[in-house]
C-alpha cells in the first residue's frame, strides 16, 4: 500500500489533516461548546466545575456544534448542491435528533431508576447499586444553541481562510488586511 489515500508520500498526507477546514472548524466548535458549558453551568448553580470540559449534556450540546460546524464547512467548502454536504447534513440531523431525543429520554429514565434504588430497603440485593449517569441527553434548545455555535464557527472559519486567500494573492484591500493578520 502506498499510504495513505495511495498518495505513497505519508508526511504529505499527515500534513493535510492539519489544514483540513472541516476536520479544524468541527474541533474547533466542539473545543467551544464544551468550555461554554463551564460558563452556562456556573451561571446555573453558581459554581464552577471544570467536570463540565468532558461532561455529557448541557447547554451547549457539543454534539450539535461539531456536526453542524462539520456539514456548514463542508457545504462552504464543496458547495451545498454536493454529495458530500447532503451526506454530513443527514448525519447532522441525526445526531441532533438523537441528542434530544433517545438520549434524553435514557437520562429522564436513569432518574427514575436512581430514585427507585434509594428507596430499596438495604437488605434488597440492588440497594448498594451505582446511580446511573442522569445526564445525558440534551432539550432542544441546548441543540439549536449548539447548532448555530457550528454554523458560526464554520462561517468565521471560512471568512478567515477567504481573507487570507485574498491577501496572499493582493486582492485584500489593507484594512481588512492588518485585521486578519
Amino acid at each position: 500500500m502506498d499510504g495513505v489515500g495511495g498518495g505513497g508520500d505519508v508526511s504529505v498526507a499527515s500534513a493535510s489533516v492539519f489544514h483540513n477546514y472541516p476536520l479544524i472548524s468541527s474541533f474547533v466548535a466542539f473545543a467551544l461548546a464544551q468550555s461554554i458549558k463551564i460558563f452556562t453551568y456556573w451561571y446555573k448553580e453558581r459554581q464552577w466545575d471544570l467536570k463540565q470540559l468532558i461532561s455529557s449534556g448541557g447547554m451547549p450540546s457539543s454534539h450539535s456544534a461539531t456536526v453542524s460546524a462539520l456539514a456548514v464547512s463542508i457545504g462552504f467548502q464543496d458547495g451545498f448542491g454536493g454529495s458530500e454536504f447532503a451526506c454530513a447534513l443527514i448525519l447532522a440531523c441525526i445526531v441532533m435528533h438523537d441528542a434530544f431525543g433517545v438520549r434524553l429520554h435514557a437520562g429522564l429514565q436513569a432518574e427514575v431508576l436512581n430514585q427507585i434504588v434509594v428507596e430499596l430497603p438495604e437488605t434488597h440485593p440492588l440497594a448498594d447499586t451505582r446511580p446511573l449517569c442522569e445526564i445525558l441527553g440534551h432539550t432542544p434548545s441546548q441543540v439549536a444553541t449548539g447548532g448555530i455555535l457550528g454554523f458560526f464557527t464554520a462561517l468565521i472559519a471560512h471568512l478567515l481562510i477567504k481573507a487570507r486567500i485574498l491577501e496572499e494573492n493582493n486582492l485584500l484591500i489593507a484594512p481588512i488586511g492588518s485585521f486578519v493578520r
